[in-house]
């Protein structure tokens, strides 16, 4: 123990001292001062190379694509019920990608196109705008519970299925086919095999 100092008692009493441990300085601490003098940043101090920064790969692309009218007459996986030309066009071309997809169902809204599901008859375009809204807001919903959302959206659909998604996911989508109408999407699509 080490004398560190002494106060006098305010109210007359004895002098209190003050005592502490005092440890010398740690084992190489003249190199370690003299490695300080040299730095001009404190990175320099640093023995080990920082480790390359890497930023975080973008996620890949999702596909959505529009169901159509056309559609088997008996359950079947999303993907083989629809079966239109336009619809198997689109699909041959988002699987050519590899990315993930998803069909935007006008009564089962966000499927998976492995989903079983059975025929139906429902379109956005008979809906009223109110349902079409709710019909956005349940895609929405099942879009943040499948889909990274940083990833990017390219949307395969008509105004009907886009409109009541778009104030949401216009930062991150596209509609490569908006404003082409089904002949021109089927010429798109067939470019694109």
């Amino acid at each position: 123990m080490q004398r560190i100092g002494e106060q006098p008692d305010l109210f007359g009493g004895p002098t209190l001292s003050h005592v502490a441990e005092r440890k010398g300085p740690p084992k190489g601490w003249q190199r370690q001062l003299q490695k300080w003098g040299r730095c001009t940043v404190i990175a320099d101090l640093e023995s080990a190379p920082l480790p390359a920064i890497n930023p975080a790969p973008s996620p890949a692309p999702v596909f959505l694509v529009a169901c159509v009218a056309a559609k088997l007459d008996r359950p079947a996986p999303a993907r083989d019920l629809y079966a239109s030309p336009w619809f198997r066009k689109a699909r041959a071309y988002v699987e050519r990608q590899e990315g993930q997809w998803f069909i935007l169902s006008a009564k089962h809204g966000l499927i998976a196109p492995e989903t079983v599901i059975a025929p139906y008859d429902e379109t956005l375009g008979a809906m009223k705008a109110s349902a079409r809204r709710l019909w956005g807001v349940r895609v929405i919903e099942a879009m943040a519970d499948q889909i990274d959302a940083a990833a990017p959206l390219i949307v395969l659909a008509g105004r009907h299925y886009r409109d009541p998604l778009w104030p949401q996911i216009e930062r991150r989508a596209s509609a490569p086919m908006e404003g082409l109408g089904i002949g021109q999407q089927l010429a798109w699509l067939a470019q694109k095999w």
